[in-house]
């Protein structure tokens, strides 16, 4: 496309919430389970039934807007929307049209070095589809399936306004969402589970032009990947065709992720091909303006905000800041561990380096983890006053991941304690210059390199307990006074 035309995205961001039951009735709400068996009467629009609005859905809602700077209705309803489809039971869907419940808000995320910002138009709830499952999962290609067991599951979608400019800006702002719900535990956002998913619309248009272009839409994507993968592929269509001459559809895309490529499923819903009106069997609800305000109190700091203390406060890379902030569990483990033991650089090191090590290897959650904060910060401090060395503090760490046990408590029991002694350690060093004449003539030759074998040796003659600030001194001491005789 070179510089003939922007690209101009937005995004409808779906994402599961996680409460124990439907939004509108008392079934399970929980990923999983055979086919047909979290169903219920409400659910599966049974006639005569009526449905009753979740509160926690709603609270949830609320902490969404909250968390991404919207405004919060007073007074919101939810409508009808409208149409076919094998796995929508009742032949409509629950949801907010004109009056949504959070407003006018705004993301900031960063895609580099840059600080971006997305408006977010609106975030409304509304209930979830059943699920249908075809031939290529059952074996039998010529029937699908529908499972209803997510009909009904209470779903949060997020509307931005057309704001982004690339599909790397679209994926950076799609993960920086995740990230928001997931600090705010309001949505587990497991892509696998498909309870965290978007719709992304794409148009282009000629560079300086103020008009959109007419866009296409690829429908419920729940990977990275393949979103930015089909972004790039529509992005080049589009201006293939106007290069050409020709004119965009308006369509609805599916995604072939073996080819790389995008074809239409079905031309491009309007609003007023969904027939929206109020839902009659609910009534419209305010929010408590003394509730909002409990629960934008209980907003922890997100994602963006604990990146910039982190490397203001503690003068972290910004590098670390992101990793250590990938969860809200890593960033309130990291945050408590350098309270206790004041070294930020070194437990970010750790944190990142041999935890998150143990940590990948057995599949386990830092917030599970063995290894606490006290035991990191007697760790640190334990090598910061030459109790053991770096080295023995890697096995140290790796038995308080597998026992539980304080770092010296196992340094005891185990005999790890650091040779500081210097003249036990000039005796070692001794015999390592007596074993290694050639290295050492190669030291005395001016080849000083040789200088970290030779530490290296007495170390191993050591095991790893002595220090090595001081071997290096002595046998720098041994080695000089050699080179002047």
């Amino acid at each position: 496309m070179e510089n003939r035309y922007e690209t101009v995205i937005g995004l409808e961001i779906h994402a599961e919430l996680s409460t124990a039951s439907k939004l509108f009735c008392n079934s399970d709400a929980s990923f999983g389970g055979d086919p047909n068996t979290k169903t219920g009467v409400i659910s599966t629009g049974m006639p005569g039934v009526l449905p009753v609005l979740n509160r926690r859905a709603l609270e949830f809602a609320v902490r969404a807007g909250l968390a991404t700077n919207c405004q919060i209705a007073n007074y919101s309803k939810f409508d009808r929307k409208n149409y076919f489809y094998p796995d929508l039971p009742k032949g409509y869907q629950i949801t907010q049209y004109d009056l949504p419940i959070c407003y006018d808000g705004y993301v900031d995320f960063e895609l580099g070095e840059e600080t971006k910002r997305v408006q977010i138009n609106r975030i409304h709830l509304e209930e979830d589809a059943g699920k249908l499952v075809h031939g290529d999962v059952t074996g039998n290609l010529n029937r699908s399936y529908v499972d209803f067991n997510r009909a009904g599951v209470p779903l949060l979608e997020i509307v931005t306004e057309p704001d982004l400019r690339s599909p790397e800006e679209a994926i950076a702002f799609w993960r920086a969402v995740k990230e928001i719900l997931e600090y705010i535990e309001i949505s587990d956002c497991n892509m696998e589970e498909g309870s965290f998913r978007c719709d992304a619309n794409i148009s282009i248009r000629p560079t300086g032009s103020k008009e959109f272009g007419t866009r296409t839409e690829l429908k419920n994507k729940n990977s990275f990947q393949h979103v930015l993968a089909a972004l790039k592929y529509e992005q080049k269509r589009q201006a293939q065709i106007l290069d050409e001459g020709g004119e965009i559809q308006q369509v609805t895309l599916k995604f072939d992720t073996e080819t790389g490529k995008t074809s239409p499923m079905r031309s491009k819903e309007e609003a007023h091909d969904y027939r929206y009106f109020p839902e009659p069997d609910l009534v419209p609800f305010e929010v408590n303006a003394e509730e909002i305000e409990q629960m934008r109190e209980e907003i922890p700091e997100l994602p963006a905000e604990l990146r910039k203390r982190f490397t203001e406060e503690y003068e972290i890379p910004t590098y670390d800041a992101s990793v250590l902030t990938g969860t809200r569990q890593m960033a309130e483990y990291f945050d408590q561990a350098v309270k206790l033991c004041g070294d930020a650089k070194a437990c970010s090191n750790w944190i990142m380096g041999d935890l998150s090590a143990l940590l990948n290897d057995s599949n386990t959650d830092i917030a599970d983890c063995q290894v606490s904060t006290q035991h990191l910060s007697e760790l640190i401090q334990l090598i910061e006053n030459g109790t053991i060395s770096g080295k023995i503090a890697k096995s140290v760490i790796t038995n308080s991941f597998e026992n539980g046990k304080m770092p010296s408590q196992i340094v005891e029991e185990k005999g790890l304690s650091q040779i500081s002694d210097s003249s036990e350690i000039e005796k070692i060093v001794g015999e390592v210059i007596s074993a290694n004449q050639e290295s050492v003539q190669d030291y005395l030759n001016g080849k000083k390199k040789v200088l970290g074998f030779l530490v290296g040796q007495v170390m191993k003659a050591t095991k790893g307990k002595a220090n090595p600030q001081l071997a290096n001194q002595i046998l720098t001491q041994k080695l000089t006074g050699q080179q002047n005789d």
